[in-house]
C-alpha cells in the first residue's frame, strides 16, 4: 500500500552547485525518513519551491540559506519565507567574515541560528543544531486549518456572492481580506504571486495534496470542490423535486420515507427564503422559535437520512414530457429523467429600481438576510426595506447590533403586512425606526455604497441620506421563467393548478388524460407545484410543507394508475 503520509519539507538554498548537494546529502542522511528534502540554487529558485509546497499545504520545518547569494541574499530569502510560513525554523549559513550580517539577520528575520561553513563533521557541528531546532518545531502547537478560505474583496458583488453561497449552504470557511498580510502570504503562493490572480480566490480542499486553489469559481465548481453533490447518482428517479424551500424539502422527506427515489435540485441553498429568516416564531411546534437556517439544516438532515438525493448549484432550464417521462434539463446541457415532477421553486425578492440600485447589488445593497453580512453591520446605521414578516425578522436580528435599523415601508403602516407579534417586538426596540409612505429610487457611491435617494409617495419630495447597509425584501416574484411553453402560468407567472385550470369544465389545452388534473397538479401531467410558487398559494412555511407532503400523496396516486 503507498504511504500517503506528508512529510515536512527541509529546504537547503546555495548558489555554489558543489556545496549545495552536500547539504542536501547529508540531510538527507539524517532527516531523510522523515523529512523530504529540497535544495535551490538562488533565492528565486527556492520561493519558487516554497509557494508550490504552500499550495499543496505541505508544511515546511527548515530553511537553511547561505547568505552570500546574487539577486537575493539569504536574510532577503528567510524573511519572504517567513511570511509564507512563519512557524518554520530559520538558520543562515554564513562565513566566518559575515558573523556581523548573521547576527543582524536576529533581530530582522527572528533567525533561530548561524553556522559556519564548513561544519565538517556534520555529526557533531550540523545534526546536534537542527535536532533542537527540529524539536521545537515539532512541539510547537499548530492551528488546524480550516477547510475553505475565500480571499476577496470587501465590496466585491462576487466576493459577498461566493460567502453567501457557502454560508447558506452550510460551509464552513474563512473569509480574508485582500490586503491583509495572511491573505497576501496566501495569494504570494500561488504560481503568478498573486499578482495578478482574480478575486475572489478559493482556497478547497485538495485531493490529497493540499488545497486547491479556485479563481474566481462559478457556484457549480464552488459546489463540486467544497464537497456538495451537483450529478445525480441514478439515470432516472420517481420524483425529481425542482426548488429547496419548505415545500421541496417536505416533498424530499415524505417522498423518500415512502420509498419513492427521489432527488431534489436546488440552484443556490436548501432553505429559500426561509431559510435567509433570522427567526420564524409562528410555526407550529417551535414555541421558542427557531431560525430558517436551524429549520433548513434540520431538513436537510432528513431528506438525507431517508435516503433522497440532493443536487447543488443546479440551474434548471426546461421540462418536457417524453411519453410516459418527464424529462428536466439543465443550462449546462445535462438533464435527469423521472416519473414525476414538483415544482417547488419558490419567489425570489422583486429588486429596487432607479439609478445606481443595481450597480451596488453585493456592495451595500443586499437582498434578503445576508447572513454573511449580517456581522459587519455591528454599530452602523442600516436600512431595511420591506414590511413584511421577512423583513420584520431581518430589522429584529440587526438590531441586537447595529447602531439604528431604519424601515422604509410604501405603505401607511405595517398592520396591513406583518404579523402583530413581530409589530410589538418593533415597537419595543430603541434602535429601529419605522418610516411609512417610503421607497428607494436611487443610491450612489464609488467602490461600495454610500448613499441613497429615499421619495416620499404622498409628496413625490425626495432626499438623500447616508447608507452603507440595505436589505431588501420587497415583494414576491416567482421564479418560473424557464416553464415558458411548459405548463400554463397566471399573468404574475406563478404556476396554475388543479381547479384553477379548469375552465368552464374543459381541460387544460393539451391534456391527454381523461380525468380532471389533481388539486397540485398542473396543466402537464405528473408535474405538480407546492409552496409560493402555486398561484393564489399561503405564502407561509407551514402551508408550503403541507403542500409538499399533499403533492407526494398525489404523486403515489399518479404512479398508481400508470
Amino acid at each position: 500500500m503507498e504511504n500517503t503520509r506528508v512529510r515536512p519539507v527541509l529546504l537547503t538554498v546555495d548558489d555554489d552547485p558543489a556545496v549545495s548537494r552536500a547539504v542536501a546529502r547529508d540531510l538527507r542522511r539524517r532527516y531523510g525518513q522523515e523529512y523530504r528534502v529540497l535544495r535551490a540554487e538562488s533565492g528565486a529558485e527556492a520561493l519558487g519551491a516554497v509557494r508550490e509546497v504552500k499550495l499543496r499545504g505541505e508544511p515546511v520545518a527548515a530553511v537553511l540559506a547561505d547568505y552570500r547569494m546574487p539577486q537575493m541574499d539569504g536574510v532577503e530569502l528567510l524573511e519572504s519565507v517567513m511570511d509564507l510560513f512563519p512557524r518554520a525554523r530559520r538558520v543562515l549559513l554564513t562565513a566566518y567574515a559575515d558573523t556581523s550580517a548573521a547576527i543582524r539577520a536576529i533581530n530582522d528575520v527572528d533567525l533561530d541560528h548561524y553556522l559556519l561553513k564548513p561544519w565538517d563533521p556534520p555529526e557533531e557541528k550540523l545534526y546536534p543544531v537542527l535536532d533542537e531546532l527540529l524539536a521545537r518545531w515539532q512541539a510547537e502547537p499548530v492551528r488546524p486549518p480550516d477547510e475553505v478560505v475565500v480571499i476577496g474583496d470587501r465590496w466585491s458583488a462576487r466576493s459577498f456572492a461566493v460567502r453567501d453561497f457557502l454560508a447558506r449552504n452550510e460551509v464552513p470557511y474563512r473569509w480574508l481580506l485582500a490586503g491583509q498580510p495572511e491573505a497576501d502570504r496566501l495569494l504570494a503562493a500561488m504560481p503568478t504571486g498573486g499578482g495578478t490572480a482574480r478575486l475572489p480566490v478559493v482556497l478547497a480542499p485538495g485531493a490529497g495534496e493540499g488545497p486547491e486553489v479556485l479563481v474566481d469559481p462559478d457556484d457549480t465548481t464552488l459546489a463540486d470542490r467544497v464537497g456538495l453533490t451537483t450529478r445525480p447518482q441514478r439515470d432516472f428517479y420517481d420524483l425529481a423535486i425542482v426548488g429547496g424551500g419548505p415545500a421541496g424539502l417536505g416533498a424530499a422527506v415524505y417522498g423518500a420515507s415512502e420509498g419513492l427515489r427521489t432527488v431534489l435540485v436546488e440552484e443556490h441553498a436548501t432553505g429559500g427564503q426561509a431559510g435567509q429568516s433570522s427567526r420564524i416564531e409562528n410555526y407550529l411546534g417551535f414555541p421558542d422559535g427557531l431560525s430558517g437556517a436551524q429549520l433548513a439544516d434540520r431538513a436537510r438532515r432528513q431528506v438525507a437520512r431517508f435516503g433522497a438525493e440532493t443536487l447543488s448549484a443546479r440551474t434548471v432550464t426546461g421540462l418536457e414530457a417524453a411519453g410516459g417521462t418527464r424529462v428536466v434539463r439543465f443550462g449546462d446541457g445535462t438533464s435527469l429523467a423521472a416519473h414525476t415532477v414538483l415544482l417547488a421553486t419558490g419567489v425570489s425578492y422583486r429588486t429596487l429600481e432607479g439609478p445606481g440600485l443595481a450597480e451596488f447589488t453585493g456592495r451595500g445593497v443586499y437582498y434578503g438576510a445576508a447572513l454573511s453580512e449580517v456581522s459587519s453591520c455591528a454599530d452602523q446605521d442600516v436600512f431595511v426595506v420591506g414590511g413584511a414578516n421577512s423583513a420584520g425578522q431581518s430589522a429584529v436580528n440587526l438590531a441586537r447590533s447595529a447602531k439604528s435599523v431604519t424601515m422604509l415601508v410604501r405603505g401607511p403602516s405595517l398592520r396591513a403586512s406583518m404579523s402583530a407579534y413581530l409589530i410589538e417586538q418593533l415597537e419595543a426596540l430603541d434602535n429601529v425606526e419605522v418610516v411609512t409612505c417610503t421607497e428607494v429610487v436611487g443610491a450612489a457611491g464609488t467602490e461600495h455604497l454610500e448613499s441613497i435617494r429615499l421619495q416620499d409617495r404622498q409628496s413625490g419630495a425626495e432626499r438623500e441620506v447616508p447608507a452603507r447597509f440595505v436589505f431588501v425584501f420587497i415583494g414576491a416574484a416567482p421564479r418560473t421563467g424557464w416553464l415558458d411553453g411548459s405548463v400554463q402560468r397566471d399573468a404574475r407567472g406563478f404556476v396554475l393548478a388543479g381547479p384553477d385550470l379548469d375552465c368552464e369544465g374543459d381541460r387544460p389545452p393539451g391534456w391527454t388524460l381523461e380525468r380532471a388534473p389533481y388539486h397540485l397538479e398542473t396543466s402537464m401531467p405528473g408535474v405538480f407545484v407546492a409552496g409560493d410558487a402555486r398561484a393564489e398559494s399561503v405564502k407561509r412555511v407551514a402551508s408550503a410543507v403541507g403542500e409538499g407532503a399533499m403533492a407526494v400523496m398525489l404523486v403515489h396516486r399518479y404512479l398508481a394508475q400508470q
